[in-house]
């Protein structure tokens, strides 16, 4: 059947039962703060017991560039690298669908029956994403109706996620 936010259902009792389905989440961003970065590896140890987590940050601006359209295009350029073809690619947008806790673990199930190896999350840096992770975007969704900067929306993501 299908759920509510359009994606084929499986019986799934929870996010990570196969170890076969890794996760990764793609950050685009500065150094992140302390504190962020000791709550990020707090979540991946106890995601760990579950299945694969893997947190890549992707340098923000790479090119120094104060013109915002390079900046965006030359981060999609980067996160569109580390990206594979068999990878489910969920972007986190803001103008993504709504999701509550129950349709990401459904989101993760379902994942698991497309045939793709890995799950990754794409979060944006202060402009958004570019247009080629847009298309590439198996699913979009939104966290919350606030804009949220990159650090928090990781935070966040990681907690859905454990949930």
């Amino acid at each position: 059947f299908v759920s509510s936010i359009g994606f084929i259902n499986s019986v799934s009792v929870g996010p990570c039962l196969q170890r076969a389905m890794p996760m990764r989440v793609l950050t685009v961003g500065k150094k992140r703060s302390q504190g962020t970065q000791l709550l990020v590896e707090e979540y991946k140890e106890k995601l760990g017991h579950y299945c694969d987590v893997e947190d890549t940050l992707i340098k923000s601006n790479p090119k120094l560039t104060s013109d915002v359209k390079v900046q965006i295009e030359a981060e999609d350029a980067s996160m569109m690298q580390q990206l594979k073809a068999e990878d489910f690619v969920v972007v986190l947008d803001e103008n993504g669908k709504d999701v509550m806790s129950e349709q990401i673990a459904d989101l993760i199930g379902d994942a698991g029956n497309t045939g793709s190896s890995r799950l990754t999350f794409c979060i944006g840096g202060p402009y958004g994403l570019g247009i080629q992770v847009r298309e590439r975007a198996d699913a979009t969704i939104r966290l919350s109706s606030l804009v949220l900067n990159h650090q928090v929306a990781l935070i966040l993501l990681m907690e859905q996620l454990y949930r």
